[in-house]
């Protein structure tokens, strides 16, 4: 005698159905069983979606609080796996839009950060740049400056000097030390842009 899928296939969902009820009725166990055995396929489907195995994981276990607090909505004519996946694909579809907004609004910060670089009137870069990361990157640039435009950038942006103090520092009028501050100040951002993965091209 053959395999007949079919029939497998309606004995599970014959069995899922069974089960919902039963947790319906406010049996837990038949509902620990149906994550048993539904739950590697919603991980396997979300980890397709996700490709990160922690986000996978807190997919799966949204997923079975959401169909828990939800039992009463299943319809027993859709297979069970069916309904369950269809709130599995709408919480990975909500955590890639959270995952989307997140990434634009690191973007935003950093070019936040970088507004200084940008139009040379914001004089306090480094409190702009108070992520851990921000800090890192800031240091490897400095280092990877002319010390000419380091030294600049030290004395103004980190010592926080007045112009005059660093003109006479320098021996030069308070016009030529802003205007080194400028152009230190644009090659830092020209050495951080690599670093953030920024295309200035």
């Amino acid at each position: 005698m053959g395999y007949d899928a079919s029939l497998s296939g309606r004995v599970e969902m014959d069995t899922d159905v069974a089960l919902v009820k039963k947790a319906r009725d406010g049996d837990f166990h038949a509902f620990e069983q149906l994550f048993d055995r539904h739950r590697t396929l919603v991980y396997r489907f979300a980890y397709q979606m996700t490709s990160r195995r922690d986000d996978a994981e807190d997919v799966v276990q949204e997923a079975f609080v959401r169909a828990y607090q939800n039992l009463h909505r299943y319809r027993d004519e859709a297979k069970f796996t069916t309904w369950l996946l269809r709130i599995v694909t709408n919480l990975c579809t909500d955590q890639a839009r959270m995952s989307q907004r997140r990434t634009a609004l690191e973007q935003q910060e950093a070019a936040g950060a970088l507004d200084w670089m940008t139009s040379g009137d914001i004089e306090d870069p480094v409190h702009n740049l108070e992520a851990d990361r921000r800090k890192i990157v800031l240091r490897k640039a400095l280092n990877a400056l002319p010390i000419h435009h380091r030294s600049v950038i030290v004395l103004r942006d980190i010592e926080e000097r007045e112009y005059p103090e660093i003109a006479s520092i320098l021996g030069c009028t308070v016009g030529g030390a802003k205007l080194r501050v400028l152009r230190a100040r644009r090659a830092l951002r020209d050495r951080i842009s690599p670093f953030l993965g920024e295309d200035r091209s």
